[in-house]
């Protein structure tokens, strides 16, 4: 099935050409840990899943984070990044999807880990000047901003996936090193085995619309609702 089609059109902006190279160095820039999206004090409920012993070892890690990316929330994250993607340029569109976005925040800490980490992108992101800014408004979703400004600059949608997973892989990663489940060297391995997993799941969600949407993690979604009311906690999230 192809990319819905609204009919309406608000606001056209223009997309950005870039060479193959300078989209692969934005990319990297975008969703390194350097960049300034606060990635680092949100665990998307993993803080809570330790407390719970749902996760105690690395092997768990590695199930937990596989099951997010192929099943749960970061799919989802995935199919909204593709739709931002393909309305950069399209007003009405770009607003019903960070509309969706946010409806589809399953507890408080999802939506302001959400929220807070797409606002901060957009800010950052105004080093590279462009229309589409201004379409995001002050309150993008972190998946929805990523995707619109990608497409903006001419970034290829299944590698903008691909290194979105990526970063948020790896900041749950450290989360977890933080967390004493796993030293330095096994999270390079989790790392390493989940590389076909990221593939895969960019490959199907650059291919999706919002009809794909979906998630069947229920325990993740309970610990992330749980850990708002966690005493003690490291994270926002």
């Amino acid at each position: 099935m192809g990319i819905m089609d609204t009919g309406i059109t608000a606001i056209t902006t223009t997309t950005t050409t870039s060479t193959d190279g300078q989209s692969l160095i934005r990319l990297m820039t975008w969703l390194s840990p350097a960049f300034p999206v606060g990635g680092f004090a949100y665990s998307g409920g993993l803080e809570r899943a330790v407390h719970d012993r749902l996760v105690q070892d690395a092997d768990d890690l590695h199930a937990w984070l596989e099951t997010l990316v192929m099943r749960g929330a970061w799919w989802n994250d995935a199919v909204l990044l593709a739709e931002a993607w393909h309305a950069h340029d399209d007003a009405t569109r770009l607003a019903e999807v960070i509309e969706l976005s946010e409806a589809l925040a399953g507890s408080a800490e999802r939506h302001l880990e959400i929220m807070a980490q797409g606002e901060a992108f957009a800010i950052a992101a105004s080093a590279w000047p462009h229309p589409v800014l201004a379409l995001l408004g002050e309150h993008p979703p972190y998946a929805v901003a990523v995707g619109a400004v990608a497409a903006a600059h001419g970034v290829a949608l299944e590698r903008t996936i691909a290194a979105f997973l990526h970063a948020i892989v790896s900041q749950a990663v450290s989360a977890a090193i933080r967390l004493s489940v796993l030293g330095q060297r096994q999270a390079v391995g989790i790392l390493a085995q989940l590389e076909p997993v990221i593939l895969d799941v960019a490959s199907d969600a650059a291919q999706s619309t919002t009809d794909n949407l979906g998630s069947a993690t229920v325990i993740a979604d309970l610990t992330a609702i749980r850990h708002e009311i966690q005493h003690s906690r490291l994270f926002r999230s």
